[in-house]
C-alpha cells in the first residue's frame, strides 16, 4: 500500500516553483511510521481514501482509468476537482488524506525554510513509552 500512497500524497502536493513536492521529503519513513503507529480505523481510512482517489477520474475528469495512469496534466486537474466533488462524505474522507500528507509535508525542513521556520526538532517518542 507504500506505493499507493506514495502516488496519491504525490498528487496532491506537487513539486512547485516555490515547494518541494511531498517526494522530496521524508515521505518513505513517515509511512513507515504512520503504517506501524496509526490507530488501525485511521489506516483504513487512509487506505480507503486513497482507493477511491485512484478510481475517481472517471467522475472528476471523465476519463476512465486510474489516477496512476493519468499524464500530469489530467492528474492535477483530478486532484483539484477530487476536492469539490458533491458529495459531503466522499469529501470528508479525502481530507482525512490530505491531512495526513499534510502532516509529512509540513514537517519537512524544505517547506518549513520556504515559510520561513526553523526545522522541526527530532521526535523524542515520549508518548511511545507510556
Amino acid at each position: 500500500m507504500s506505493w499507493l500512497l506514495r502516488h496519491v500524497f504525490g498528487a496532491l502536493y506537487p513539486k512547485t516553483a516555490f515547494f518541494p513536492g511531498i517526494d522530496d521529503t521524508d515521505l518513505r519513513p513517515f509511512l513507515r511510521r504512520f503504517s506501524t503507529e496509526a490507530a488501525p480505523i485511521m489506516r483504513l481510512g487512509v487506505y480507503a481514501a486513497a482507493v477511491l482517489f485512484v478510481l475517481l477520474p472517471v467522475v472528476t475528469v471523465r476519463v476512465p482509468l486510474p489516477s496512476f495512469c493519468l499524464p500530469r496534466r489530467l492528474l492535477d486537474r483530478h486532484a483539484d476537482r477530487v476536492t469539490q466533488l458533491p458529495s459531503y462524505p466522499v469529501r470528508s474522507l479525502l481530507l482525512l488524506l490530505k491531512m495526513i500528507a499534510g502532516m509529512c509535508f509540513g514537517a519537512a525542513a524544505e517547506v518549513r525554510s520556504q515559510l520561513g521556520l526553523p526545522p522541526l526538532p527530532p521526535d523524542p517518542g515520549t508518548w511511545r513509552q507510556a
